[in-house]
């Protein structure tokens, strides 16, 4: 028993080990003393640090435009997107997940968040859950995950073993794999066709990677999806006009949309835009067909 427990504590040692070389679990050493520090002082301090962020995520772009590029093809021949994360990773992936179908009135399955831990994690942590390897797979079994799709693994440190599993599944199909990243030596890197990579650095409170990288992660999942969605022609100019109008303050905006399309006043396009059953493409073909 001596020596099992003994086996035990050199693993653990190692694994800390390993996990301490982590980009995002550094010490940052202008925090170091944030504990002595008033409250303005502190939020200074974090907001220094959160103008890094943008920097940083402007050295990826051009992984965000090819994963643009290469998921709006996927998606133009029947595919669909499927993030795959865990903690803060994943509900952020929920969060754009879920606002592709009001913003650009898309199918709820064409982007899918696949969070460790299921629905339930969503509202309460379980950090254990993505140390599950096999769940993610699982769940992409069920949802009839295949080829034609593309796989997104969020992970700040690269080290979620229920991204990590997803991603090599993914790619044995031929699916296309994109990762996010904030850990230069993350395992993602080996496992997927473009690695979108923004080094945020040290976090301000070590290691809580729900600030920079999370802030890192958020401006890069609204504007790939917000390119994949204009590649796919859900935007003209820049409006989104396959938004579904669900309440007062969209059915507005829908209508001042029309009028500046079409040209005509408000009456007439709340009036047209009724007809056609609220759908902004249906009521501006219709408006300028009568002008014919």
């Amino acid at each position: 028993m001596k020596k099992t427990n003994e086996k035990e504590q050199r693993n653990s040692s190692m694994s800390v080990e390993k996990y301490g070389e982590f980009t995002t679990e550094k010490k940052n050493e202008n925090s170091k003393n944030i504990d002595k520090l008033s409250s303005f002082e502190i939020v200074k301090l974090i907001n220094d640090e959160d103008k890094k962020v943008a920097y940083s995520v402007e050295k990826v772009l051009d992984s965000v435009a090819k994963a643009i590029d290469m998921t709006a093809e996927r998606l133009g021949g029947g595919g669909r997107i499927f993030y795959i994360g865990a903690g803060t990773s994943g509900r952020l992936a929920v969060i754009d997940a879920a606002e592709c179908p009001p913003t650009y009135g898309t199918d709820p399955t064409l982007v899918q968040a696949v969070m460790a831990g299921g629905n339930e994690a969503v509202w309460f942590a379980g950090e254990g859950n993505e140390d599950d390897p096999k769940a993610s797979i699982i769940e992409l079994k069920k949802r009839g995950f295949n080829s034609s799709d593309v796989c997104f693994g969020i992970s700040a440190s690269g080290s979620a073993s229920f991204v990590q599993s997803a991603m090599k599944y993914a790619r044995s199909l031929g699916a296309l794999t994109i990762a996010y990243s904030c850990n230069t030596s993350s395992a993602l890197i080996d496992l997927i066709d473009v690695m979108i990579l923004p080094v945020v650095g040290p976090e301000v409170i070590c290691g809580s990677t729900r600030m920079k990288a999370a802030t890192a992660q958020k401006m890069v999942l609204t504007m790939y999806s917000t390119g994949v969605m204009v590649k796919l022609g859900r935007v003209k100019g820049n409006l989104m006009l396959c938004m579904k109008p669900s309440n007062k303050k969209l059915v507005a905006r829908a209508v001042r949309m029309i009028c500046d399309q079409t040209g005509c006043d408000d009456q007439y396009a709340s009036e047209i835009l009724t007809k056609c059953g609220m759908d902004i493409t249906k009521a501006i073909d219709m408006i300028e067909k009568d002008k014919k």
